[in-house]
């Protein structure tokens, strides 16, 4: 059992990384695609939560299956909607929180 909460903590983890590299690149991108200090500290910053991720799926893979990690990435989702509701003041509709339950509840499925 503690084996298999260590690895959906890693999960956790990675895909956190990942949504939080994704909002970084949003940021970088808020006055357009001009390259200044505030694009490249974003872009910089978002490259590197992006690459942890990665770094980590990486390891990841190492030890489960790839039918199992790739499926488990939408996770990112759930992430990215409650980034979007906190950081990006984004309207999260019903319709959003349904369709990314059911990217869950597929990716699951395919585990199972």
């Amino acid at each position: 059992m503690v084996v298999i909460i260590k690895w959906v903590v890693l999960v956790a983890i990675f895909t956190l990384c990942g949504a939080i590299g994704g909002y970084f690149f949003k940021q970088a991108t808020n006055d357009g695609f001009q390259v200044n200090k505030y694009f490249i500290k974003h872009l910089t910053i978002g490259a590197f939560f992006y690459g942890i991720g990665a770094i980590l799926n990486i390891v990841t893979l190492m030890f489960l299956p790839y039918t199992i990690v790739f499926p488990l990435t939408s996770i990112t989702y759930v992430w990215t909607l409650l980034i979007s509701y906190y950081f990006l003041n984004e309207i999260i509709t019903v319709k959003k929180v349904i369709g990314v339950t059911f990217i869950i509840a597929g990716s699951f499925l395919l585990i199972l």
